[in-house]
């Protein structure tokens, strides 16, 4: 294999890839990168067994085609420390050779044989969906899953369409967000079902991949795994095991409940404030709604008190529900500061229910007041 290539691409591809190969692992061979080279172009390829990508690498002169593995540690390294335009890099299978304009490195390197498949994204039948879109239903989604529950399922995001709209569901046991938006379908698509949980890990590693510009990305379920395309990688990943809630039952069907409005920025200052004086022993701060005014109240005992106000639209009886800030508060990182949501709230001891005009719902359960 003989290539020649530019090193700040080739950087580039590399970084995006590198993360999914493992530190440490049984398998040796699996902490490298495979770098596959035909006339074409080259790949990029890692995996942990678990999920992984393969990444087309731009800026590649191909001389002789071959096959390489690239030690994480090493090769990484090598790429960032230089300033030199470009790179030769050539490998008779036994050693590879990485020449700069003012460097040269000699590496032993594994048998490219040794290294697993990783997958590739040959549907014909499939989901599109925008990429900035596939970026929100993770982003907001993600941070409400549980990797520590002894509930395997929590421990990843859950996928649903009915071929018009795509849903992502995160929960821990304690709150859940759901976020949902316009996908399309190319042919008949093997559909999301009941099993369809994606791990967070794999849910973190694509919404990195995906860019903002890579206009659609393509995504196909298979039996274990679920494989997401865009235009210049494909990722694969297992999927979890176990039963995930249903959580349609976990939004209420309200009436009789108050919807209130409240402004994202100001009532994400007011709760990073109110939350300054909790610990983890005494998490809850108190939220009153009445007479157009918000007020947040903290107390630990060892800590102190807070009272925070802020004007708010509501005018009806008054209401107060103890929550955790930590939970309100990673709700509205993930929204425009700009923006408006609205909280649907029965009475303090029900769930506060959450919502934006773009197709995002969070639910929080309440704590039990013990001021």
């Amino acid at each position: 294999m003989k290539i020649v290539a530019n090193r700040e691409k080739l950087l580039h591809a590399f970084s995006t890839v590198a993360p999914v190969a493992p530190a440490r692992s049984p398998k040796a061979v699996l902490q490298n990168v495979k770098l596959d080279v035909t006339s074409d172009g080259a790949t990029l390829m890692a995996t942990d067994l678990e999920y992984g990508i393969r990444y087309a690498v731009d800026g590649i002169e191909v001389e002789a085609p071959g096959a390489v593995l690239l030690r994480t540690d090493k090769f990484g390294p090598i790429l960032r420390e230089s300033s030199d335009e470009t790179f030769r890099i050539e490998s008779d299978g036994s050693t590879t050779t990485v020449r700069g304009e003012r460097s040269k490195f000699n590496m032993p390197v594994a048998n490219p044989n040794e290294y697993p498949p990783v997958a590739s994204f040959d549907e014909a039948a499939h989901y599109e969906i925008p990429a900035r879109l596939l970026k929100e239903l993770i982003r907001r989604t993600l941070y409400a899953t549980d990797n520590e529950s002894s509930r395997y399922a929590l421990g990843g995001v859950k996928l649903e369409s009915d071929g018009k709209t795509i849903t992502a569901i995160g929960t821990d046991g304690r709150r859940l967000a759901k976020m949902e938006g316009p996908v399309n379908t190319v042919g008949e698509p093997v559909g999301f079902g009941e099993a369809t949980i994606v791990p967070a890990k794999s849910m973190a590693f694509i919404e990195r991949t995906v860019m903002d510009d890579d206009g659609e990305v393509q995504i196909a379920v298979r039996q274990n795994e679920i494989l997401a395309k865009t235009p210049r990688a494909t990722v694969y990943t297992r999927l979890l095991e176990g039963r995930f809630p249903g959580w349609r039952d976990v939004f209420p069907s309200r009436t009789e409940s108050a919807k209130i409005e409240l402004p994202v920025g100001p009532f994400a200052a007011a709760v990073r404030q109110a939350a300054i004086v909790t610990s983890d022993e005494s998490r809850g701060v108190d939220f009153t709604f009445a007479d157009g005014t918000l007020t947040l109240a903290g107390k630990t005992a060892d800590v102190g008190q807070s009272h925070v106000e802020m004007p708010i639209s509501y005018t009806g009886e008054s209401i107060t529900i103890t929550l955790d800030p930590k939970f309100v508060g990673d709700f509205l990182k993930v929204l425009d500061a700009e923006k408006t949501c609205t909280l649907d709230l029965a009475d303090g001891d029900s769930a506060a229910v959450f919502g934006t005009d773009d197709g995002y719902g969070y639910v929080v359960m309440p704590l039990a007041r013990d001021r």
